[in-house]
């Protein structure tokens, strides 16, 4: 089955397989050959089939390069499934192989946030343990994509432990579920606000959500990964695990976990959380030395050269 055209697609035409998942909103089933999985929801009413129809307009919008890297980063939603005109679901991609572990008795499972940031528990044994440059790498790939869909003018809303998957192969990657709760920058959402415990910004209501408690969010993420502490919050001090980080990258860490408590409109953007966790770190230019200034300017034809000096100490954008 495909779904890349973004068209609806008619719910008597699916053939449901197994179910994959079920939530608060919905039930996952695989249809078709499997790779494909549809999201039903409970209660239909309660949908805003329009802000469904933006989310699968918007992949449909990207050009090629930009719908590759989403489909890497999230389980969007391709297409909506509808009957009598009313959208009771959708279809997405499955989540790529390398982001599920199989247990003791053979059940797969996804390999969701929880897992990294929890100490391994005797049932978790077959899940793979990062080392600690994989666990630094696994919170830089969280704040890139999180930058990702900011930049492309996307509000996440719910980022918890459930709904982010993690990988170490072939390479340290994440991947994002539930991107119907995601919506565009002052566009409705698709369903009322769903809330995490233990993951919702104080300063603001457990039903809203913007780009300023994506930033908390965000902290949240990248904190709770490095310290492997599913509970830290910026009010406390930012404990990495041993090797995890390097010293620069420990105190811009610190720096920016403990601003992310800060007031609303001062906490620190995915950007700055990619650098401060990049091995590249921070360049700080210095201006140059005056020259002295000849008696008479022969390169003045024209007129008077602005002689304004750049403020090389500005911070970056």
């Amino acid at each position: 089955m495909s779904a890349e055209d973004g068209a609806d697609v008619a719910r008597s035409s699916l053939s449901l397989g197994e179910r994959a998942g079920t939530g608060g909103q919905g039930e996952v089933h695989a249809v078709g050959d499997g790779s494909m999985l549809y999201k039903e929801y409970k209660d239909p009413s309660e949908v805003n089939g329009h802000a469904l129809a933006d989310l699968v307009a918007f992949r449909q919008g990207l050009g090629q390069a930009d719908r590759t890297r989403l489909d890497a980063l999230a389980a969007w939603p391709l297409s909506r499934v509808v009957e009598g005109g009313r959208a009771l679901g959708f279809l997405m991609r499955r989540a790529p192989s390398p982001m599920t572990w199989r247990t003791a008795t053979g059940a797969t499972k996804l390999l969701e946030l929880q897992y990294l940031i929890r100490p391994p528990k005797v049932a978790w044994q077959e899940v793979p343990q990062p080392t600690p440059e994989q666990r630094r790498a696994l919170a830089l790939a969280c704040v890139e994509a999180i930058g990702w869909f900011h930049d492309a003018g996307l509000v996440i809303g719910d980022i918890s432990q459930a709904n982010i998957l993690w990988s170490l192969t072939p390479e340290p990657a994440v991947h994002f579920l539930d991107c119907d709760g995601f919506r565009r920058v002052g566009r409705d959402a698709v369903q009322d606000q769903a809330a995490t415990p233990d993951w919702n910004d104080p300063l603001a209501p457990s039903t809203e959500a913007n780009v300023d408690t994506d930033a908390y969010k965000t902290a949240l993420t990248a904190g709770r990964i490095l310290a492997q502490e599913p509970y830290t919050r910026p009010d406390q001090h930012l404990r990495p695990v041993a090797g995890c980080l390097n010293e620069r990258q420990a105190a811009a860490a610190g720096r920016l976990f403990a601003q992310a408590g800060g007031e609303r409109g001062t906490r620190p953007r995915p950007g700055e959380w990619q650098t401060a966790l990049s091995d590249r770190g921070t360049i700080t230019l210095t201006a140059a030395a005056p020259r002295p200034r000849p008696s008479v300017d022969h390169t003045v034809l024209d007129g008077v050269r602005s002689r304004t000096p750049i403020d090389l100490r500005a911070p970056r954008q």
